[in-house]
């Protein structure tokens, strides 16, 4: 799977979700989630845990950059967390655990994210999913709209992985 991928630092949390509130298709809810990152050798592997509800593994690869980047992830439904998270911690090792409070919002294809990562503070993150008839330039055009929406500045705009920004 594969998508275009855009993240940035929010001053002002409430006004970001009145935009999204205005624009969306479709609000997909809140939730807290536990991403474990787990050491590995190529991308980023994480465990992510929400609320009650079953886990995912997943696994993602992409650069580090400030733009909108593409992403490449595979995502595994975990039946056993608490399991799964003490044979990877044995295995891998944890690199950091990520916690955050992640509020959803659909446009068109492109999942709006407004978390409020603890020890980071408040973020906005564009994930243009990409299916058989969309390409990279199809993302890429979609978060330049949104970004223009939301008004980001470029020197909002963050180029790492949460688990970067608090390892």
């Amino acid at each position: 799977m594969r998508n275009i991928e855009l993240k940035a630092r929010v001053d002002d949390l409430d006004l970001a979700r009145q935009t999204a509130e205005a624009i969306a298709d479709k609000r997909l809810g809140a939730r807290r989630q536990v991403d474990t990152y787990f050491r590995c050798h190529q991308g980023r592997l994480k465990l992510r845990q929400m609320d009650r509800s079953a886990a995912q593994l997943i696994w993602y690869a992409r650069p580090d950059q400030p733009d909108a980047k593409a992403s490449d992830y595979l995502v595994v439904p975990v039946a056993n967390p608490e399991t799964l998270k003490t044979a990877l911690a044995a295995a891998l090792g944890v690199l950091v655990i990520v916690e955050k409070h992640r509020e959803a919002f659909l446009w068109k294809n492109v999942r709006i994210h407004l978390d409020r990562v603890e020890g980071l503070g408040d973020f906005l993150e564009f994930e243009a999913v990409l299916g058989p008839t969309d390409d990279d330039a199809v993302g890429r055009q979609r978060l330049a709209e949104l970004t223009e929406q939301f008004r980001i500045d470029k020197e909002h705009l963050v180029p790492a992985s949460y688990s970067d920004l608090l390892g």
